[in-house]
């Protein structure tokens, strides 16, 4: 049986950014509730001292802990340290880098809904002409009809992400994020899987956070490698569940395969310069991706 939500620790692994207002947001927010609530912000040993700096001030807000860790262990990590410094019965993890929409963004999580683990979405935002030429504002833009609470729950383990969801501490204790992921990337995907496997019920609901602020091209096409060689270095726990790697598993005939390398080698340097320049296309960008992850094997 689901417990009462009568109680609430909101938990943000932070790492090079200042989520300040985000904070303080969030706190108006809980304070409005009548709940017993904390928040408890986790610096993953960032390397821009003036984030820290500014991020101190969480220290001065009512109800909340601010905890500069001094070794860098990876988001899974941070958040199961997070939870264990946690008090309250139910946790609601939030990445640092977005904006609460709505001033019922808290108060929706808190609504009764028959299940121990919720999951309230993702929406973008920021000004598309002035983000037209921005890789991954393009590629979440497009994406975004398919991250809907009705599409979600088509798939609802498959469509786990941890940017924004509520979880029972009693689940999240018994079954943690793998902190062999010390990139964040595709840990969330597993931690699904993890849930799937052990039978806990994912919820997922229109409760979105905000996303406007986007890598500049370059950051952003660093980042989609580095999680390329996660799902590479995970692919055995993690088929089935990331669509690329269904697909790049998917292409059973050896000549086709060698031709997909073959090509990626040869035009891969030309696809990337695209992405990264200021007229980025979205086709280049999945044939990059695919091309780039099968030349990992």
């Amino acid at each position: 049986m689901e417990p009462d939500k009568t109680e609430l620790s909101i938990l943000i692994p932070v790492y090079n950014t200042v989520c300040v207002s985000f904070v303080r947001q969030l706190q108006q927010q809980a304070q409005g509730t009548g709940i017993d609530y904390e928040i408890i912000v986790a610096d993953d040993a960032s390397t821009m001292p003036q984030c820290v700096e500014e991020n101190s001030q969480i220290l001065q807000i009512p109800c909340c802990r601010y905890i500069v860790n001094k070794e860098n262990r990876g988001a899974a990590a941070t958040r199961n340290f997070l939870a264990q410094e946690s008090c309250y019965r139910w946790l609601l993890f939030l990445d640092c880098d977005m904006q609460v929409p709505h001033e019922q963004f808290l108060a929706h999580y808190l609504a009764p809904v028959p299940s121990l683990v919720i999951n309230g979405g993702l929406s973008i935002g920021g000004d598309q002409q002035r983000l037209k030429s921005n890789l991954r504002y393009r590629y979440e833009k497009q994406e975004e009809p398919h991250h809907t609470a009705q599409q979600r729950q088509l798939r609802p383990y498959q469509s786990f992400r941890s940017t924004n969801f509520l979880i029972s501490r009693d689940v999240m204790l018994q079954h943690p994020f793998d902190e062999r992921f010390l990139r964040s990337g595709y840990e969330d995907v597993l931690f699904g899987k993890q849930l799937q496997q052990h039978h806990i019920p994912i919820s997922h609901i229109d409760n979105p956070l905000l996303m406007t602020d986007y890598e500049d091209n370059p950051d952003y096409v660093i980042k989609i490698e580095r999680s390329l060689q996660t799902l590479h270095t995970f692919r055995q726990e993690l088929r089935g569940y990331s669509r690329l790697l269904t697909l790049a598993e998917g292409i059973h005939i050896g000549a086709v395969r060698s031709c997909i390398k073959f090509i990626h080698r040869l035009v891969g340097p030309l696809e990337r310069r695209c992405l990264c320049g200021h007229h980025p296309n979205l086709t280049i960008f999945k044939l990059y991706r695919i091309g780039y992850f099968m030349n990992l094997t």
